[in-house]
């Protein structure tokens, strides 16, 4: 007994080490100055021909020419996302500045061009300096110069909470973004956009979290300190008792083979109409995915801790919707378990029943995700009548395999929803393309000893997975679902996040659908 005793008491301590090492993974933090650096290293984005802006200019009066003297040594062009290190003269008190080409001047740029040129600066710059310097881009434009802003914090994230070496940390605590007098981006950036920018943060950084940091019971006090002191938010959360007092026999199944129980953690965020029905977004929280008895290859199984971006990402969504004060009613549902082969797991051939009455013979425990949705998708359509029903989910392999890291697959019943969504995508980065959904698919999934069956059906994999969670959603309300199997993360850097593993895939695109359709 003292042997176990020190081995749990130690497992405990080694676990809260881990959670609290170098705190590295807090937000970083923008300020705006309208005050040029007198000492240290500058960023400093610049148009094709020279053009140097404002700002520029006054630097390069300093320097008697000494910048566009640079500029054109380097013959240095400006293109965009291009660079440049060049020496900084010494009447401009600077040391080195780095060059970032914003393209042609007066060309037309959107939103997330300017982001991902945002990124891609503090990037470089963290590249050549290791601590980012201040940034002045020169664009008079307030929306621009918070767009530049937003896409610099996200392009700065690293999670490098873990390194004990100094020199592998990239995390920057601080960014600065030098306007002119008057410029209303700070304010801008603020109330709009900053709100997201934490909410991204949170969710990469939970989903990127290993899993004996982040399982059910944990992953709910994590989003709940995340969301304490926030207003119009109510939060729920359903223990393995409460799921079988409720029937949830599909999400307590999953359950059942670990240490650590399930939860379904509910977020109320009630801040429009008191009689407009709420929008339901429901997320796949599978902490850590084995396989259950239908055990996973190991190779690849390292990175199951992912297998919860969807349920991070619903909860990032709607404390962004929150943290802006969106005028709107929205529901955040994460259906949460550790898939597990222990001694009390479910097997292959077992029937259970779901939230619905509805039975499931089990074909395989490693399409878990879908029973865990089964039971949240059927409580928050009769709970809350949403008015749009919205699913996100590493749900198979088959959707990364047919639209691979560029798309998230969508499917649907109601084929009107398709083309904002689409269209949302290509604004905010979330790119999504729907996938078929038939009364085949439906078909498909029949099972002789059960009224469905979890897997295994002669059809698409992706689409007999939509089938599957649309059994649970009455056909009356709208409802999307996102396989984001190919999406949830990816190895390497792109402008809108430096570190490998989770992409955030979903919070953008339900923020701006939202925004958009709904406020």
């Amino acid at each position: 007994m003292k042997i176990c005793s020190l081995i749990i008491l130690t497992t405990l301590v080694l676990n809260l080490n881990l959670a609290q090492a170098h705190n590295h993974n807090k937000p970083t933090t923008i300020e705006f100055s309208e005050h040029l650096p007198e000492t240290g290293n500058l960023v400093l984005g610049i148009y094709t021909e020279g053009n140097l802006g404002e700002f520029g200019a006054k630097l390069d009066a300093a320097a008697q020419g000494g910048i566009s003297h640079a500029i054109q040594a380097t013959a240095f062009k400006g293109e965009k996302d291009s660079t440049q290190l060049i020496t900084a003269p010494k009447s401009t008190g600077l040391s080195q500045i780095l060059l970032v080409g914003l393209g042609e001047k007066g060309v037309q740029h959107s939103a997330l061009d300017w982001q991902n040129m945002g990124g891609n600066a503090i990037q470089k710059a963290v590249k050549k300096f290791k601590a980012a310097p201040p940034l002045v881009f020169d664009v008079a434009d307030s929306k621009t110069i918070a767009n530049l802003a937003y896409g610099a914090k996200l392009g700065s994230y690293y999670f490098d909470k873990y390194y004990t070496d100094n020199k592998r940390l990239k995390h920057q605590p601080k960014l600065t973004i030098v306007i002119n007098k008057g410029n209303k981006a700070a304010e801008l950036y603020q109330t709009e956009l900053e709100p997201v920018a934490n909410a991204i943060w949170y969710t990469r950084n939970i989903s990127n979290e290993p899993a004996n940091i982040i399982y059910p019971e944990s992953f709910v006090q994590r989003w709940k300190s995340h969301f304490k002191g926030m207003e119009n938010i109510k939060i729920k959360v359903f223990n393995e008792k409460d799921m079988v007092k409720q029937n949830m026999g599909a999400i307590y199944g999953v359950g059942r083979g670990s240490k650590r129980p399930p939860r379904m953690m509910v977020v109320e965020f009630m801040n429009g109409d008191k009689d407009e029905a709420p929008i339901a977004l429901i997320g796949k929280g599978i902490t850590f995915d084995t396989g259950g008895i239908s055990l996973k290859n190991p190779t690849n199984m390292w990175n199951m801790k992912f297998d919860m971006s969807g349920a991070a990402s619903v909860m990032g969504a709607l404390y962004a919707l929150a943290g802006r004060d969106a005028k709107v009613n929205v529901v955040a549902i994460a259906a949460l378990a550790e898939n597990m082969p222990g001694g009390n797991a479910q097997r292959p051939g077992d029937v259970v029943t779901s939230m619905s009455g509805k039975t499931i013979a089990i074909r395989s425990t490693d399409a878990e995700g879908r029973l865990v949705l089964a039971d949240a998708n059927y409580y928050g359509d009769t709970t809350y009548n949403p008015q749009l029903l919205i699913n996100l989910a590493t749900l198979t392999g088959s959707a990364s395999r047919a639209t691979g890291k560029d798309y998230a697959p969508m499917f649907t019943r109601h084929d009107e929803l398709v083309p904002k969504f689409i269209a949302m995508g290509q604004q905010t980065g979330d790119q999504v393309w729907q996938l078929p959904l038939n009364d085949n698919h439906f078909k498909a999934i029949e099972h002789k000893m059960a009224d469905v069956m979890n897997s295994g059906p002669d059809a698409p994999g992706a689409s007999a997975g939509a089938a599957f969670l649309g059994t649970f959603v009455r056909e009356t309300t709208p409802w999307v679902h996102f396989d984001i199997a190919g999406v949830a993360y990816r190895d390497d850097a792109t402008p809108s996040k430096a570190s490998p593993g989770s992409t955030s895939f979903g919070v953008r695109l339900l923020n701006g659908y939202i925004k958009e359709n709904f406020e």
